[in-house]
């Protein structure tokens, strides 16, 4: 509850500092303000309850699952300098925008009732739609901001129709009301209304994760958007969406598990597959890693589609492994692509990182990581990310899935080296690329906690 509080009011506060003719504070002050959410977050820790009316709860895996997004807030946040030196940019704005649609994100983890779950998506989206677009100056992120908004709208929609047909077989927004009403066998004629609204609740829901079929936004929209508020995008939007539909599924529906883990098994399915086939023929970098994120929303439906007591283990420790990996990738990807413009944008294709090696041993380095974390090799964190994930799986006995996402493992591990072969195979006769010591620090720490949790997973887990 109380980085809710802090955010909500650092964010205005934030928006007050844009009035300041220097804009030097903006990005310590965000910084200092999301650390205080973050260590905010922990005053709960071992102390379970409820707030705002008995609709948010808090307890030790909210807590960890709302550090997960401020953790990467922070790393995002911290590599977006770039913002103060573009004269065209309004980062007060962008700053107090980035920290509300942490609330909603937060909101997302802990939701009690159903009505502060619609309140967490749509500040998460509408954030998200506007920094689409925060380049007015790019056509291409402008199209993509509109299409986001669209589809955006339509799945936000479905999911608001989802939430009137389960109060309508509940008589209640209480997600532990309607796992009551299903246990004790009163739905009778109301049975139609509670299986309409579990499936568009999660269409809607499964949309704002990009999983497939509800994919085809994602492309567009990862690479049209500037790259920094892609990368929040592609962690913290997906984490905050992963929080919300385990809990839905865990806390009111397990009751009703051979309803819904056949629609959840198919479209783990086809987000597996659909990804990695068509990413193996990218050029471009960032849309890579769109595909990618696609795909690590099929790994992660595994675990839900396990539904174990250790499920919320694996979504914990997934979410930490891919977002510090992710973060790594776009990071590198930020400092080499400004290097190079293309019609005036920096050139965000793989081959801009052809001899990376040699032009700056550190961001190959962090690249190298990255890429393997994301493959899932083993003494990353992506490693153990995937073990978990198929050990919920192989739990439920889904042995034909299991063998579908090996597959695609190794589909995935054909595109992940690619960029490995282009910085440390390829020659490239690029300027050396210079970095600032802090953002070096940055990544050094992402790089670091990928390699730390591949070594040692049991830290995290011990946790919980």
């Amino acid at each position: 509850m109380y980085p809710i509080l802090v955010l909500s009011i650092t964010g205005i506060i934030t928006l007050f500092l844009g009035f300041l003719k220097s804009k030097k504070v903006l990005l310590p002050a965000t910084l200092f303000f999301v650390t205080l959410a973050f260590l905010s977050n922990f005053y709960d820790w071992n102390k379970p309850g409820l707030y705002f009316n008995n609709m948010l709860q808090v307890n030790n895996y909210t807590i960890l699952l709302s550090a997960i997004i401020l953790l990467s807030a922070f790393l995002i946040i911290a590599l977006s300098k770039g913002f103060i030196d573009d004269e065209h940019a309004q980062p007060a704005e962008y700053f107090a925008i980035l920290q509300f649609s942490l609330v909603g994100a937060i909101m997302m983890t802990g939701y009690q009732n159903l009505i502060m779950l619609f309140i967490g998506v749509e500040i998460l989206s509408v954030s998200m739609y506007v920094l689409t677009g925060s380049d007015k100056r790019n056509l291409r992120g402008n199209e993509a901001a509109l299409k986001y908004f669209l589809m955006g709208s339509f799945a936000t929609g479905i999911m608001l129709f989802g939430i009137a047909m389960l109060y309508g077989a509940n008589f209640s927004f209480n997600i532990e009301a309607a796992r009551t009403v299903i246990i004790q066998s009163q739905m009778t004629g109301r049975s139609v209304y509670l299986f309409v609204g579990v499936t568009f609740l999660l269409i809607g829901l499964l949309f704002k994760i990009s999983a497939a079929p509800f994919h085809f936004w994602t492309p567009d929209v990862y690479e049209g958007a500037p790259t920094i508020f892609t990368t929040f995008m592609s962690t913290i939007v997906k984490t905050a969406g992963f929080a919300a539909i385990y809990r839905i599924l865990e806390v009111s529906f397990s009751p009703i598990y051979n309803f819904w883990w056949v629609m959840v098994i198919i479209m783990t399915v086809l987000s597996l597959i659909i990804s990695n086939v068509t990413a193996v023929s990218q050029s471009s970098f960032k849309r890579m890693l769109a595909f990618s994120s696609i795909s690590h929303a099929g790994y992660m439906l595994m675990a839900v589609v396990g539904l174990s007591n250790k499920s919320d283990d694996s979504i914990v420790f997934y979410s930490l492994a891919y977002s510090l990996a992710t973060i790594s990738a776009f990071g590198v990807l930020m400092a080499v692509s400004k290097e190079k413009l293309v019609d005036g944008r920096p050139d965000e294709s793989i081959a801009v990182l052809n001899g990376l090696s040699k032009r700056n041993p550190f961001l190959a380095f962090i690249l190298a990581i990255s890429m393997l974390s994301l493959a899932g090799i083993p003494l990353t964190a992506g490693f153990w990310g995937k073990f978990y994930v198929f050990s919920d799986a192989a739990f439920r006995g889904h042995t034909w899935l299991l063998v579908v996402a090996v597959l695609m493992s190794a589909v995935g591990i054909y595109y992940y080296f690619k960029p490995i072969i282009a910085a440390y195979m390829k020659e490239n006769e690029g300027e050396v690329i210079s970095l600032t010591p802090f953002y070096k620090i940055i990544l050094g720490i992402t790089t670091f906690g990928s390699i730390l949790l591949g070594l040692f997973p049991d830290l995290l887990r011990s946790l919980m």
